[in-house]
């Protein structure tokens, strides 16, 4: 069937998309999907729930959860791009201890019929089946393109993604290696979930002087995005990953960065028609656009 010319039912979409890393099950074909009148298409990321320390972790995470809770009627689609945890792994019988207010939210959204979309991130890239077996949630471990109302979107977390950062590319492929995770899962979850928070927290005291945006040439997203477009046209990028949220347009196509929900609260939402970069905070002055 011709790529981008093929229509996949949502009914079947959510069915049958639980595949390692394709959300649909024609490989290769765009999922097309016109949406209800009124209804939108919301996109957040970056909450890394779990961060710093419990207190300031649940106050974020009821924030997050207010939000859910006001866009439910609207909401037709929800995309989770990556790093909603500050770190999450599944043992075959043993979940990350917390998060029960959002896990109980995207629950009622799910069983409401709203279709939630969950990406990994580098900090939750080692899930299981929990969230399709108890939520009825897809996951993601590679970005995606579907289309929306005719737009076309390529969705993912954005990390490795672009030119440079090697290391980083190399020790992704070693944390995504099956060996690697099961070596890791043999360990008790006590030593095991205390020395994946030492190496998170470290992993972002060391990617925290990237706050500012570089510059067209300089930011890897941007770079990764014009290389897409010289072999295909897509409408939005969306990535996160960046913690810091970009609306920027690129001859023609539009690059989304998600923003956090650490210092922003900044999420992306779809009529159908027109997309936004928005601050549930109040920062919109601190979204980079030009």
């Amino acid at each position: 069937m011709a790529r981008g010319k093929c229509i996949v039912f949502w009914s079947r979409i959510k069915r049958r998309c639980y595949g390692k890393n394709c959300i649909f099950p024609i490989a290769g074909c765009f999922a097309t999907k016109d949406l209800v009148v009124a209804k939108k298409i919301y996109f957040l990321s970056d909450f890394h729930l779990g961060s710093p320390d419990h207190r300031s972790s649940l106050a974020r995470e009821r924030i997050v959860v207010n939000f859910l809770d006001e866009i439910k009627e609207d909401a037709a689609e929800i995309f989770l791009v990556g790093d909603v945890f500050d770190f999450w792994y599944e043992y075959r019988k043993v979940i990350p201890k917390g998060f029960t207010r959002l896990l109980g939210k995207l629950a009622e959204l799910s069983d409401r019929g709203v279709g939630i979309h969950f990406f990994v991130g580098n900090h939750d890239m080692w899930m299981r089946d929990y969230f399709q077996k108890e939520l009825n949630i897809p996951v993601y471990f590679k970005p995606v393109e579907l289309e929306r109302n005719g737009k076309r979107f390529l969705i993912g977390h954005g990390d490795g993604l672009g030119p440079g950062d090697r290391g980083y590319k190399i020790l992704k492929k070693f944390f995504r290696n099956p060996v690697s995770k099961w070596l890791f899962g043999i360990l008790p979850p006590l030593a095991g979930i205390g020395l994946a928070n030492f190496l998170s927290r470290r992993s972002r005291a060391q990617s925290n002087g990237d706050r500012s945006f570089l510059g067209e040439d300089r930011e890897w997203l941007i770079q990764y995005c014009k290389e897409v477009l010289r072999k295909k046209n897509i409408d939005y990028f969306v990535f996160g990953h960046r913690h810091l949220g970009i609306d920027y347009r690129i001859n023609g196509s539009r690059y989304i960065n998600l923003g956090d929900w650490i210092n922003y609260y900044t999420y992306a939402v779809f009529d159908g028609e027109n997309m936004e970069l928005r601050s549930y905070g109040g920062k919109e002055d601190k979204i980079i656009r030009n």
